[in-house]
């Protein structure tokens, strides 16, 4: 098993992020008679009709008609977002900078920042993307050009979907919708609102919010949109446990996805197609659609379509006994779902070392100028200090303390963050990248004075089918007291963590592979015989246990977890609920 487990949404996220390049339409331009109508006209071409608006600039390039300076920029920012179109994002980057910096005009450097925050989050530079759109949320009030307007508005909706900040992103669409610009549909706002409402967890495939952007970006004609709101309904579906509608629909819209050759919803309709045969117990046309799926990728690619469609592959090879090649799907699934973990970790932390950022500029300036109201206070007191000795004490004291209850503030909010990147927010118990690094800083300790330690992975047996049976508030339940059982049994030199999901981590300090053993079968039998009850409801469950000892596995902790992984998997396959431990040279022995 892998060292995490936890799903995102990041496809949808992909299929919003290409709103940024969707705005309106107009009649195809034929000649150049008037160089701004001509530039005009092809900007409201770009994604209607593509094609008629890339020979719309080759024959401006071409004919090179006389430009005032201001088409001329207006030229350069349609060459940028061409730029970015077909992938170039270090291109586009470097001219779309160039606008903003040197254009003088505020409509164009508008867009090209909206369109700049879309290209620095498809580059993962989530740090920079934050810090701009900070920036763009301070300028919005100068912005008065509507079309740019709404572009800044639906990027930032964007930026806060992608930081989790579900209600944020729901806000600023909402304001997108308000402040729409004459002729535009409905469609942006409404598909981005259903996009958070998505990544967020608050959808279900009955809300009526779903079904009124279906039907708005439908009526306005706009395909890649429309796809975008199917898929987010057919993935709804798999997560209720309805695959026939899942694969009711894929069907319906098959051939409209493949008319626009937009890629991820090409590989969105595979893998779900692969996960609905799953689900209904066609194995040969779940692999032959999850293969499908895989072969689109690139070797490098990291998304949640490849982890779903490698999950698949492994499901269909374990249920038929082939143990190689489900192990060998399972770490690809795995090496996935890791490194989408880490994209999520990354938005979440750069948002947040942003956001601090802000507080502490915020909290600097305010502590100064309190200071500088000390300094007018003294200066106005010292020309009368003999008669108002005590009243400057009095000031100056009062003065004193605001300045230590702001900085006392400012050091409090501070550690409160330090606090959140460090733990778990669920369970409270060290997240996975803290873990780790502990994990690695304790075996170097360990390493130098020959101590011994143990590597335990825990997870939850059939833990999803408790979230489909009593509902996630019950899943909520169960890890907590999962995790509080784990806790009696650990002592407080150990490190517990969360790595994912219903799987967890245990590095036992200063421990022999006996004892590790012996505390390993001790939490999993207090998990299997602990009742777990809410409000009247109770589930039983088990945990399956992989350890790793630096006795016969070294120090090196990516080595420890592959072989408690491996241990993991091994007590997985043999049945559940046991405890198996590696013992060197590829020897295994159960508790």
């Amino acid at each position: 098993m892998s060292c995490q487990r936890q799903r995102s949404r990041s496809w949808a996220v992909l299929a919003a992020l290409a709103v940024c390049l969707l705005m309106q339409a107009a009649p195809a331009a034929t000649s150049i008679t008037d160089p701004a109508a001509f530039l005009d006209q092809a900007e409201s071409l770009r994604t209607k009709d593509h094609p008629r608006f890339a020979q719309m600039l080759e024959q401006i390039h071409r004919e090179t008609p006389l430009l005032s300076a201001g088409e001329q920029w207006h030229l350069r920012y349609l060459d940028a977002w061409e730029t970015m179109f077909k992938g170039d994002y270090a291109g586009s980057e470097a001219q779309f900078h160039e606008v903003i910096e040197h254009s003088g005009d505020a409509t164009l450097a508008a867009k090209s920042s909206a369109l700049l925050l879309s290209n620095l989050a498809a580059n993962r530079r989530y740090e920079e993307a934050f810090t701009l759109a900070n920036r763009i949320t301070s300028d919005l009030p100068a912005v008065k050009n509507p079309l740019a307007r709404s572009m800044l508005l639906m990027n930032l909706s964007q930026m806060l979907n992608l930081a989790g900040q579900t209600d944020l992103a729901i806000k600023y669409a909402q304001l997108m919708e308000d402040a729409l610009p004459a002729g535009e549909s409905l469609c942006y706002p409404r598909s981005l609102q259903v996009a958070a409402l998505f990544n967020g967890n608050r959808l279900a495939s009955s809300n009526p919010e779903l079904q009124q952007a279906i039907d708005t970006c439908v009526a306005a004609q706009q395909p890649v949109l429309a796809n975008t709101m199917w898929l987010v309904l057919g993935s709804l579906y798999l997560k209720e446990n309805q695959p026939d509608k899942t694969m009711a629909l894929l069907r319906q819209i098959a051939p409209g996805i493949d008319a626009n050759k937009y890629y991820p919803h090409q590989l969105s309709l595979k893998t779900q197609m692969a996960q609905a045969y799953w689900k209904l117990g066609d194995d040969g046309d779940a692999r032959k659609a999850a293969l499908a799926a895989v072969a689109m990728g690139n070797p490098d690619d990291i998304n949640e379509w490849l982890k779903d469609a490698y999950e698949v592959l492994y499901q269909v090879e374990k249920k038929h006994g082939n143990a190689t090649a489900a192990l060998a799907y399972y770490e690809r699934y795995a090496a996935q779902d890791k490194g989408y973990l880490n994209d999520i970790g990354a938005r979440t932390l750069a948002y947040q070392a942003v956001q601090q950022q802000v507080l502490t500029r915020q909290l600097e300036t305010e502590a100064l100028s309190r200071q500088n109201a000390v300094l007018r206070m003294q200066q106005a007191l010292d020309a009368k200090a003999a008669e108002a000795s005590r009243l400057h004490s009095a000031l100056l004291l009062m003065a004193l303390t605001f300045i230590v209850l702001w900085l006392f503030r400012l050091k409090r909010s501070q550690l409160r963050f330090m606090r959140l990147s460090r733990r778990d927010g669920l369970t409270g118990i060290l997240n996975h990248q803290h873990f780790i690094n502990e994990a690695e800083r304790i075996l170097r300790l360990l390493e130098k004075k020959f101590g011994h330690a143990c590597l335990i992975s825990i997870d939850l047996d059939h833990f999803k089918q408790v979230n489909d049976t009593y509902g996630h508030a019950m899943g909520d339940v169960v890890l907590k007291l999962a995790v509080a059982i784990c806790q009696q049994h650990l002592r407080p030199s150990d490190l517990f963590g969360r790595l994912g999901g219903e799987e967890f981590g245990i590095l036992l300090h200063d421990c022999s592979r006996e004892q590790g053993l012996d505390i390993a079968n001790r939490i999993r039998i207090a998990i299997g015989t602990t009742p777990m009850e809410q409000d009247g409801s109770g589930v039983s469950i088990s945990a399956s246990v992989g350890m790793a000892s630096t006795d016969t596995s070294g120090y090196e902790l990516q080595r420890l977890c592959k072989e408690a992984d491996s241990a993991l998997y091994r007590a997985k396959r043999a049945g559940r609920n046991r405890v198996i431990a590696d013992i060197g040279d590829g020897g295994l022995v159960e508790a």
